[in-house]
């Protein structure tokens, strides 16, 4: 005879609310005892935003992090983001919260790849979007971000550049910088190409005193239709700055959060349904509680890449 066990209705539904307090106030505990800073990226879930010491992008982070005093940096991120803030603060030990948090665009290229090119291309110049490995950054000669890539590009003294891995940012490069031949590598954000014209069309016709904002990792299609190309801390800025009222962003939708919550007043919406980075959800209040209860997970990096990879950021920074 066998029975099944059904549940039991009348049981007190847990108090999550209860439990995520209990758990922010360890983790704020366990920042101090250990001297720790916690960096989230605006791509980040809302209650990650919401405990954050300093929320931005990827490389502001970073080099956030290397001002302060703190021994522990615990970044909520995917892997290049805790990679950079290595590379940039060594002695420093970094977390990154969830193992398997990555970035499929980092991984559309490998140093193997990378080192062929150069055997093959030698007068060619390696530009290397921040979005990729410490060591993809290691066999590069300069960095860029999507704030800074049009001026850095500008100003670089080179003509022959290769621009690895984003594809759509290197087109959005190309249509700026006109007096340098660059060739593409053939990578792409899975996220970003999922804004498609149809739907923003739709959006438009339905909020149509929208200002559009975009990010150069999307497609060309779509980045005809903006009224700003922007990175994320520039569309930040713009959003908070602007008279205008209503707003369609074209990127990962969880900055959606931080810009409703710093101006209530606006409008704001993604430009599509499905702008979302599953990478960049996967850490949660747990993940970040373990990270500094057991160093989980410590980034580590071969000295050689560090110094390699520093070099390239450095790079960039002369021309920023």
């Amino acid at each position: 005879m066998c029975c099944t066990k059904k549940f039991d209705f009348t049981l007190e539904p847990v108090n999550f609310f209860f439990m995520n307090e209990e758990m922010i106030k360890e983790i704020r505990g366990l920042k101090k005892e250990k001297n720790a800073v916690l960096l989230v990226h605006n791509y980040q879930r809302p209650e990650i935003q919401d405990i954050a010491d300093i929320l931005g992008d990827s490389l502001d982070l970073s080099r956030k992090a290397l001002e302060t005093d703190k021994d522990v940096i615990v970044f909520c991120g995917v892997r290049f983001m805790a990679e950079t803030a290595k590379i940039l603060s060594p002695y420093k030990k970094v977390l990154l919260p969830v193992y398997e948090a990555g970035c499929p665009m980092a991984d559309m290229v490998t140093p193997d790849e990378l080192i062929e090119f150069k055997k093959k291309n030698p007068e060619y110049k390696i530009v290397t979007y921040v979005n990729t490995t410490a060591e993809v950054k290691a066999e590069s000669d300069i960095c860029i971000t999507s704030a800074n890539a049009v001026k850095v590009i500008s100003d670089y003294p080179h003509n022959k550049l290769l621009l690895i891995p984003d594809r759509n940012l290197g087109n959005y490069i190309k249509s700026k910088v006109k007096d340098k031949e660059i060739m593409l590598w053939e990578g792409y954000c899975p996220v970003h190409i999922e804004i498609n014209l149809n739907e923003l069309r739709m959006l438009k016709d339905e909020y149509p005193d929208a200002v559009f904002l975009a990010h150069p990792e999307c497609e060309e299609v779509i980045l005809n239709k903006a009224d700003h190309i922007m990175s994320t801390n520039q569309m930040i800025k713009y959003v908070k700055e602007s008279d205008e009222k209503v707003f369609l962003i074209g990127t990962e939708q969880g900055i959606i959060y931080r810009m409703k919550k710093e101006n209530p007043k606006k409008e704001i919406y993604p430009a599509g349904k499905f702008i979302n980075c599953p990478n960049m959800k996967k850490t949660d209040l747990s993940d970040v509680l373990n990270a500094l209860k057991y160093d989980q997970y410590e980034i580590t990096l071969p000295d050689n890449i560090i110094t390699r990879a520093r070099t390239a950021l450095d790079e960039m920074l002369k021309y920023s």
